[in-house]
């Protein structure tokens, strides 16, 4: 066990964790040159196409030390991405020490405090790290300067690093053995094993991933989960290397995988413990339940597809421990899902997982974030969905969730920053000089407005250089109403909204004349309104397609064609009555896209 040491990488979005994994793994030949592709550890295409790690990954490396020893070095690269914060949470309680990477040419990063942190709170080891040195753009001295402010610690212990030509890695891999502690535990006392991840596999049933605490494990065992009481026979365990590798027994200190044939996601919870069943341990303080920030329903195309959509959302569970759902019903969509994300990137990708993995292709309704309505009679009621929000008269008041924001900027950038954050109802707590080109600026701001689009125009306004943290802070009082389109006089539910008051009637307009542009035309005359309640306040109109009936009509008396308009009135006027508007499904999709 001395000879075993858990550590994850740490950094911001793009400062070039994964690479660096990459160059970890080809110096300890975890992966023959052959095998070597960029981003190695990224397992889904759609991590490569876009250049993110969205999942936290583990594996496991074998070190020949100079003094002659072999150590286990087990590694979890971690999402450097906002909204995939948990996993990095996930991936720290396994571990003892963390790589934490800064960009010599960016700096420090808002998420590179808040990963920090992170880290610091769970009392691991810290090892600095410098990276892209090689670039022609690099700031050593400044950015070193920055991480000594951060970190309080020496010059000397900053290891500077190239992921790209492997420059340093061999001092990281000397740093990891001689810096972070071995794990503590007893191999002898009873079995504790934390899940911190778990994947579907069609042959094999759900392999959850764990670290052991306490205890050893061996193949065939009769194991226990905690959190559920049920007991499995443990039929393969093993280490996590490019695949999985068997072994008879794992003890105290190892990360590794068990496959014990369950086939029902709702067995296997990560934060979890699993122990022996006949000699059961105490159950090990997993992870703080993950709060959604942003609620979104999720529907099938055709409604025969309901319990497979199901299915797909429960094993993207499994995988994707940060999103949570409940089933529900729309009178315009029929049944689907309300569905809890961390954020809109977090929802763009369950979205694209569903369609690539599953083959399911959803229809999205409205985003919105939790509310709570408190009645004249003092109940607190909390709010997902528009719909569920009481008649205005039951209600006293209602709360919305503030964030805590960070933006790291460049000092020209301040003014249109400001202007953005308080266009966005946001209140200037903080402005701190990092140093004399990098600002730190702290806002308070409801987290139904950064929603959106807030971080893609935070980018564009300065011009990428911005970079954005936020943190759950209070619910406040607000002036909240439910915004609802009415397409000829008929409320269409997946298009609801609640918003503040000040923002309703320019969002009720924009998404007016969306719609007016979406909406196929039909032989009556369709009336497109917003409303508030019973007023309202913006309407667009799309004009019926009409035939030219007088066209027979050669000369003769007016009153032919008069007679024949007026029958056609008549027609138009029943058809009205009787006629009913299809919404395409694209036009689902394509009003939410209000910047365009």
């Amino acid at each position: 066990m001395k000879n075993i040491r858990n550590f994850c990488v740490i950094a911001h979005i793009d400062h070039g964790k994964s690479t660096l994994s990459d160059r970890m793994l080809e110096l300890t030949n975890t992966i023959a040159m052959r095998d070597m592709q960029a981003q190695a550890l990224d397992s889904m295409d759609l991590e490569r196409e876009k250049g993110i790690t969205i999942k936290s990954h583990a594996i496991q490396m074998s070190y020949p030390h100079a003094n002659g020893e072999i150590y286990t070095l087990n590694l979890i690269d971690t999402p450097g991405h906002v909204d995939f914060a948990y996993e990095v949470s996930r991936s720290i309680a396994a571990c003892e020490g963390a790589l934490l990477l800064v960009d010599a040419t960016q700096g420090i990063q808002a998420q590179t405090i808040s990963n920090l942190y992170m880290a610091i709170n769970h009392d691991l080891e810290i090892i600095p790290i410098l990276n892209k040195i090689d670039m022609e753009a690099a700031m050593i001295d400044e950015v070193s300067d920055q991480i000594i402010d951060l970190v309080g610690c020496k010059k000397e212990d900053i290891l500077h690093a190239s992921g790209k030509t492997g420059q340093g890695v061999p001092e990281i891999l000397e740093a990891i053995v001689s810096r972070i502690p071995a794990p503590k535990g007893d191999p002898n006392a009873p079995l504790q094993m934390l899940i911190f991840d778990s994947v579907f596999n069609s042959f094999r049933g759900i392999v959850a991933y764990f670290r052991i605490f306490n205890g050893t494990i061996k193949q065939n065992e009769k194991v226990r989960f905690i959190s559920t009481g049920k007991s499995y026979h443990a039929d393969e365990i093993g280490i996590l290397q490019i695949k999985q590798i068997k072994k008879p027994q794992l003890s105290a200190g190892n990360v590794g995988y068990i496959i014990s044939g369950i086939k029902d996601s709702k067995e296997v919870r990560v934060g979890d413990t699993i122990t022996h069943a006949d000699r059961p341990g105490e159950p090990i303080h997993g992870f703080e339940e993950v709060k959604p920030m942003v609620f979104a329903g999720i529907y099938p195309i055709d409604n025969d597809d309901y319990e497979d959509l199901k299915d797909s959302i429960q094993k993207l569970q499994l995988n994707d421990a940060a999103l949570v759902f409940e089933p529900e019903t729309s009178a315009a969509l029929g049944f689907g899902f309300r569905c809890g994300f961390l954020g809109m990137l977090h929802l763009e990708i369950v979205q694209e997982r569903l369609s690539r993995e599953f083959k399911q292709e959803v229809i999205t309704t409205v985003p919105n974030v939790s509310y709570f309505a408190y009645t004249a009679k003092g109940d607190k009621l909390s709010i997902h969905n528009p719909h569920e929000l009481p008649d205005p008269s039951f209600i006293a008041r209602v709360e919305e969730p503030y964030i805590d924001a960070q933006i790291i900027t460049r000092p020209e950038f301040i003014g249109s920053i400001i202007s953005l954050c308080l266009d966005k109802r946001g209140r200037l707590i903080k402005q701190h000089y990092l140093t004399p080109f990098r600002v730190e600026l702290q806002f308070e701001l409801p987290l139904a407005e950064i929603v959106f689009d807030f971080y893609d125009r935070l980018k564009s306004i300065s011009q990428g250089y911005a970079s954005f943290d936020y943190a759950p802070s209070i619910y406040k009082e607000s002036d909240l109403v439910r915004l609802d389109i009415k397409i000829n006089a008929e409320n269409v539910d997946a298009l609801s909204a609640l918003v503040h008051r000040d923002k309703a009637e320019g969002l009720g307009r924009k998404m007016c004349k969306k719609l007016k542009d979406l909406l196929p035309r039909q032989q009556f005359v369709i009336a497109i309104q917003a409303a508030i309640g019973a007023k309202i306040i913006a309407r667009e109109t799309i004009s019926a397609l009409r035939k030219d009936v007088t066209a027979k009509c050669y000369g003769g008396d007016i009153s032919r064609k008069r007679k024949l308009l007026e029958k056609q009135k008549e027609g138009k006027k029943k058809m009205r009555q009787i006629g009913s508007v299809d919404i395409p499904q694209k036009a689902f999709l394509d009003v939410l896209k209000l910047d365009d």
